[in-house]
């Protein structure tokens, strides 16, 4: 089934077994109404770590059956944390969730070396977005907005591949990958442009299977038939990309905060990399963010 609008991914993850959701220091409204839809919706079990009597007052204020989730008493917010990737790691659920824990406590449980949920010590974090414009024919996967400020041609690579899988799971079969720079014009100078050749040439070459990849394109060819058209920009992936892979977190988070404020466009985002998917919200996403953001994270989940 290819999702070609976010809402889809809810019908199916219904027709598949459910995933159980670990959401640390959920005691704020936001992560525990999300959570809430989410269970309502029947995409995801869920289990909150947080102060029981704080998460029994939201409910109540909310009016959520607190009975719909199983609680896990720890009051203290870095304690939270560790024990909500504790639980990950003992087999007790498939996907975290940042609740009211501050993101460098959060990041750190999940990067401790011992007891965190990094799969060996060359595994890399990346953030991904799968966003629905209002004015883009289909779903963009994006990355990476929010975790690696400047990757390096090895990093991108991994990012790349991250792409792929993830637009696989929203049942792209071949995706098309833009590596995103300033032009498509190939300028020596610019590193960005270096490094999107290399991977283009890398893909050519079979180096990284499953997508066509292009680069560097500049965003317009990457998104416009029409821009492709005027520069004569040929290829698979011009005009019609599934997945953007921009050169460093400044054009990232820039992409992602014009979607949302400019073109109030809806996406699910999280962190991969790690032994499960991550949601990493941010404090200005809207609960329906951070529902999609559950969907896509169950989605993924082995």
């Amino acid at each position: 089934m290819v999702i070609n609008k976010l809402d889809q991914m809810f019908e199916l993850l219904r027709s598949k077994d459910k995933k159980r959701l670990v959401a640390a220091y959920a005691n704020d409204s936001h992560t525990i109404g999300a959570v809430s839809k989410a269970v309502d919706l029947g995409i995801v079990e869920a289990t909150l770590v947080g102060d029981e009597a704080t998460i029994a007052k939201v409910c109540a204020e909310e009016n959520i059956d607190i009975k719909k989730f199983k609680i896990v008493q720890e009051a203290d917010e870095n304690k939270a944390a560790q024990l909500a990737v504790k639980l990950i790691n003992d087999g007790e659920g498939n996907l975290l969730m940042k609740g009211l824990v501050s993101t460098d406590k959060y990041m750190r449980a999940i990067l401790n070396k011992e007891k965190g949920l990094m799969p060996g010590p060359k595994a890399m974090l990346t953030h991904v977005a799968v966003m629905q414009n209002p004015f883009y024919h289909k779903l963009l996967v994006v990355s990476d907005m929010a975790i690696i400020p400047a990757p390096d041609l090895n990093q991108k690579v991994a990012i790349a591949n991250y792409l792929i899988s993830t637009a696989k799971m929203i049942g792209i079969e071949k995706p098309k990958v833009a590596v995103i720079a300033a032009t498509e014009q190939m300028s020596a100078g610019m590193q960005a442009c270096v490094d999107a050749a290399l991977i283009s040439k890398m893909a050519e070459r079979g180096q990284i299977k499953g997508a066509f990849v292009d680069g560097p394109l500049a965003l317009d060819v990457a998104i416009d038939k029409e821009a492709c058209e005027i520069k004569k920009i040929g290829g698979q992936v011009g005009g019609d990309a599934d997945c953007l892979l921009f050169p460093n977190i400044e054009s990232g988070n820039v992409f992602y905060k014009m979607h949302t404020k400019f073109c109030k466009g809806d996406l699910g985002a999280m962190v991969v990399g790690a032994k499960v998917p991550c949601i990493l919200s941010s404090r200005g996403d809207s609960e329906k963010v951070k529902l999609y953001s559950i969907a896509l994270a169950a989605l993924c989940a082995k």
